[in-house]
């Protein structure tokens, strides 16, 4: 059975309309198709969706990205890579269901892959804690993409989660000291990483493994610090408002490309990945071949740097050195307060700063 969003009304009124024209029997009198009539039904689907998925707002594109029938981790893991063995455990703690992890062979290369899985139906979202790491998935992710950087094998890691497990043990077993060594880890490595946000990247937990050499989004996927929700929450105490609270926040893959918070948009069939899985896989495939490719010829060290660069330029406006293309040779450079404090005549200047607060003191009361 398809499940439809609230604005695909017309599009599930007419592909039930397509379904009973394929059954001959299902109309009285008939015993043939009419296939005039389905081509013509089936012209104005493609119109329909067409319409439809190339005016999305952003909460629109945040419900896609959260569809029921749309392909997860494990569906990409299974059908893009071979020879996949799954390693568990962060050797600390135990094992995290929601993170799947192993080495496998793309294109006949070796490579780590790492997926957040939210699960298929009921029972296996609740197994798989509907996406949410714990900290020893963290801990279990790095520990392989070290092993992965001391082999020179690249890595590969799907995002697809709401956000880190909020719940009170995974804040006991250190949930935000887990996610930062992540993304220290993840800056460090010396091998190529490629993290495709296939659906939802939600905060922190997306960005632990999201800091990436290649970060790449299907073009429906949704990336953002939270849920439009919550921000709705935060904001103006009404969850209702996640309209405005979507589109606030830039968090679709149009929005993300222009502001260069991620590097390209993988193109999705008409109407979503979950109607052509098979398209979805091979538009995948070519996207991660591109660019495994693109860093076949990269030295270690070349790698990081590029790395490094291309995370302190977001924001800067093409940077606040004469050349952007390399921010090696940024610097801290010291504020007025803290060139004050360096100078040696101390006294006077706590002296100077007793009057003036005196003074306020005065004034106010």
């Amino acid at each position: 059975m398809k499940n439809y969003l609230n604005f695909e009304i017309d599009i599930k009124n007419l592909e039930n309309e397509i379904e009973k024209l394929k059954d001959p029997y299902n109309q009285d009198g008939l015993t043939e198709v009419d296939t005039k009539k389905i081509s013509s039904t089936q012209t104005e689907l493609d119109e329909k969706l067409k319409d439809i998925y190339s005016n999305l707002d952003p909460w629109q594109t945040t419900m896609v990205a959260r569809h029921e029938d749309r392909p997860k981790s494990k569906f990409f893991i299974d059908n893009l890579f071979e020879d996949f063995i799954s390693l568990s455990g962060d050797r600390f703690y135990g094992e995290d269901e929601s993170v799947i992890t192993g080495f496998a062979k793309f294109n006949g290369n070796s490579v780590l892959v790492i997926g957040q899985e939210k699960g298929e139906n009921l029972e296996s979202r609740i197994e798989r804690n509907f996406g949410m790491m714990r900290p020893e998935g963290y801990r279990k992710t790095i520990r392989l993409m070290n092993l992965a950087n001391k082999f020179n094998i690249p890595i590969i890691s799907f995002i697809d989660t709401p956000g880190a497990y909020p719940g009170v043990g995974a804040e006991e077993r250190g949930q935000a000291e887990a996610i930062a060594k992540s993304i220290e880890c993840c800056m460090e490595l010396k091998v190529p990483t490629l993290s495709i946000i296939i659906g939802e990247g939600g905060s922190g937990g997306a960005i632990a493994l999201a800091s990436s050499s290649k970060v790449i989004m299907l073009e429906n996927a949704i990336y953002s610090v939270i849920s439009p929700e919550g921000c709705a929450t935060i904001l103006w105490r009404d969850p209702k408002k996640m309209l405005d609270a979507a589109k606030a926040m830039k968090l679709s893959a149009k929005d993300l490309l222009k502001l260069e918070v991620i590097d390209e948009i993988i193109p999705e069939p008409l109407g979503g990945a979950h109607r052509n899985r098979d398209l979805m896989l091979q538009n995948l495939r070519n996207s991660i071949l591109k660019n495994l490719e693109y860093f076949k010829d990269l030295s270690a060290d070349e790698i990081m740097n590029e790395r490094k660069n291309k995370f302190l330029k977001i924001g800067r406006n093409k940077g606040f050195t004469s050349s952007s293309e390399d921010l090696k040779t940024l610097t801290i450079k010291d504020n007025n307060i803290v060139k004050i404090l360096k100078l040696k005549k101390l006294p006077i200047i706590f002296s100077l700063i007793g009057i003036i607060s005196l003074s306020l003191i005065i004034y106010l009361f």
